[in-house]
């Protein structure tokens, strides 16, 4: 995969301020179709909050989901991250080792786009499973 992640990633991707409640956060997730959105303080990559993040974080421990921010959810400490001019192959090395699916992708600590692995999987293998089912419009 000799692709540079600026080739498969989602670029614009969809932000949400730190002090942010949980709801709003999970509305634009609705409202995008996507699992997770991007934290930010002062414009700069803070950390990264995904619906199951909400679910086990803020859903499961009772909290008041229009009260609570989503930076107390959110994962922040450790935070792979990636730029745009690096190698696809980067990206997908740092998913295996971090067992994560998805990376937020910065410049000069701002965010720019997220790889997911549903975006390799489309760029290295429009055949395989996984590429049918992250090219599919959501079912909800």
């Amino acid at each position: 995969m000799s692709q540079l992640v600026r080739e498969v990633m989602t670029p614009a991707p969809v932000t949400v301020p730190r002090d942010a409640s949980v709801v709003q956060a999970a509305m634009l997730m609705r409202e995008h179709n996507i699992g997770d959105v991007l934290v930010t303080e002062d414009d700069r990559l803070y950390g990264v909050v995904t619906d199951r993040d909400i679910v086990v974080r803020a859903v499961a421990e009772s909290r008041d989901l229009t009260e609570t921010p989503v930076g107390a959810c959110c994962s922040s400490s450790d935070l792979a991250t990636l730029t745009p001019d690096q190698d696809a192959t980067q990206a997908l090395n740092l998913m295996r080792h971090k067992a994560i699916r998805r990376i937020p992708v910065v410049e000069e600590g701002r965010p720019v786009g997220v790889v997911s692995l549903g975006d390799l999987a489309l760029e290295g293998d429009p055949s395989s499973a996984l590429s049918d089912i992250s090219a599919a419009p959501p079912n909800i």
